[in-house]
């Protein structure tokens, strides 16, 4: 068997694979042209963050396979993918932990006034700790999670050993499963008018690009934290902008972007009660050994012994002669 790896990944994925007496392309350059001509007779394709469509996948003629380092799959051509009847494969398993703790910094450290608190000690202001702005404790207060998958579910335990009043907007689950794990259905309006921290743990696709935009921001209480980890381009960067510049909410941390990497001197970059990072919140040494072994694994299991596959992972299960 052949795989191709398009992105570096954990050495524990690499080994795995060799155990299992697969031949192994790796390709890190995605712009030469004569390395990713290899990869025409692979039958699995693990891949990160470059972008496959059609005009590489109609080059594979063997290909069955393609899995996904992570969760998030807009960067692959699933059209294609379905029309050939070739799986794709997410590593549904690996990163709730490491989303759901990234969430859990972004909330306290905004919430506790953190950086400001340590500019303060290191500029030797002590004696000015009372001029900080307001901080704020978790305990009671409301987290709106919109999304109910495995990522939000690990964030509403972390919400719940916090003490937080934890509420659900998804649509797709029911509610009986969002009552029993200790947390509240609302509706997305509800949500927005009494939360005092959104979380959000959405695909991006036609129905929630711009999901919080202009509008919603008029909905939101002052004192609101929102925090994105899914996908940039759910929330509107230019309403964002706008919401923390005039003060309409307290502050937001930010994972994902409406283009990775944004450009320089991205406007979200002059303000200061942001917290930015560069798309890594599941990149925990933890996690990426977790996902590098799991999408290796969703290809061997996929095409040698379909009974040990987690079926759970197939995106597309519905499309396929399974």
């Amino acid at each position: 068997m052949k795989v191709a790896i398009l992105g570096k990944i954990h050495q524990d994925g690499l080994d795995y694979l060799k155990s299992q007496n697969v031949s192994i392309t790796e390709i890190n350059d995605f712009d030469d042209q004569n390395s990713l001509s290899k990869i025409s007779d692979v039958e699995g394709i693990v891949i990160r963050t470059m972008h496959l469509g059609e005009e590489i996948l109609s080059k594979c003629s063997k290909l069955k396979i393609v899995a996904r380092h992570g969760v998030g799959y807009d960067n692959i051509d699933l059209d294609y993918l379905n029309k050939k009847k070739i799986a794709l494969a997410i590593t549904g398993q690996s990163n709730a932990v490491s989303v759901s703790e990234h969430v859990m910094t972004m909330m306290l450290a905004l919430s506790k006034n953190i950086f400001a608190s340590d500019k303060l000690t290191r500029s030797n202001g002590f004696e000015y700790k009372s001029d900080l702005q307001d901080f704020f404790e978790l305990y009671e207060k409301n987290i709106l999670i919109l999304g109910f998958g495995r990522i939000g579910q690990a964030l509403a335990k972390r919400c719940l050993g916090f003490e937080m009043e934890v509420l659900v907007y998804d649509p797709f689950i029911d509610n009986k499963k969002i009552i029993s794990s200790g947390c509240k259905p609302v509706s997305k309006t509800q949500g927005f008018k009494i939360a005092d921290y959104i979380s959000i743990h959405l695909p991006l696709n036609k129905n929630t690009e711009n999901l919080i935009s202009d509008d919603e921001f008029k909905l939101f209480k002052k004192n609101l934290i929102l925090i994105n980890t899914a996908r940039g381009g759910i929330v509107n960067e230019s309403a964002l902008y706008n919401a923390l510049k005039s003060n309409k909410i307290l502050g937001a941390g930010i994972d994902v972007f409406e283009q990775e990497p944004p450009t320089q001197n991205h406007k979200l970059f002059s303000l200061e009660n942001i917290i930015l990072t560069p798309h890594n919140s599941a990149l925990t040494l933890e996690c990426r050994k977790r996902m590098s072994l799991e999408s290796c694994m969703n290809i061997i299991n996929f095409i040698n012994d379909k009974s040990s596959l987690n079926k759970n992972n197939i995106v597309n299960l519905s499309n396929l002669n399974f």
